[in-house]
Parts: structure tokens; C-alpha cells; sequence
């Protein structure tokens, strides 16, 4: 096993993870980020690591790498409502509303709501 190079690796994987979520709490989503990267890495079977990373890439506006990282949460999980909101959100960002109407459709159904009639 290798040593840790920064602080930022340092510590158990919960130790991390608390660690990330204290960034992303404070809105320092790019440390955050860098943290949870390889969090989701290390297990990427976990879905609340890979989910808090596309929100800190999304909100640190690293889009590509927020779509990207959504992308693959919905290979795994396509029924994660929040993963298709999120995509949906990412990708008006990127100027692609067409391309996120089906995500945000999916999403606003999963949670129950319905346009009214």
C-alpha cells in the first residue's frame, strides 16, 4: 500500500470522506473533489461518494467531469432519481436543454411529480 502524499490522503476512508464532506459543506467543492476522486475509486460500488463528487464538480463548474461521473452513476444505477436530475441540471449548464429534458423528465417522475392537467 502506498503512503499518503498529502493531507488530503491521509486517514481511513471514513476519515476522508468526513474530510470531503466538511470541504464541500464550507463550498470548497474543488478540494472536495480531489478528495472524493479517489474515494470513488477506491470503491466504486459505494453510490454516496460518486454522487458527492458529481455535486462538487458540478458546483466547482467542472462540467465535463461532472456529466461524465453521472453518466456512469446511471450505468449502474439508472433508477437514482437524483443522478438523473443532476445529469438533466449539468447538461442545461452546458447550453444541451434538449439533451436534459428526458433526464429531468425521468427525475421529476421518479419523485412522484406529475405535470398537472
Amino acid at each position: 500500500m502506498n503512503a499518503p502524499t498529502t493531507y488530503f490522503e491521509h486517514g481511513t476512508a471514513a476519515e476522508r470522506w468526513e474530510r470531503a464532506r466538511l470541504f464541500f459543506d464550507a463550498k470548497e467543492y474543488a478540494r472536495a473533489a480531489q478528495i472524493l476522486r479517489a474515494l470513488a475509486q477506491e470503491a466504486p460500488g459505494q453510490l454516496a461518494p460518486r454522487l458527492l463528487l458529481a455535486r462538487a464538480y458540478y458546483h466547482s463548474a467542472q462540467l465535463s467531469r461532472a456529466e461524465q461521473e453521472l453518466r456512469a452513476i446511471l450505468e449502474d444505477w439508472p433508477v437514482e432519481d437524483y443522478a438523473h436530475l443532476m445529469l438533466g441540471r449539468t447538461l442545461e449548464r452546458r447550453g444541451r436543454a434538449e439533451e436534459a429534458r428526458p433526464h429531468l423528465r425521468m427525475a421529476a417522475a421518479m419523485a412522484g411529480e406529475f405535470p398537472e392537467r
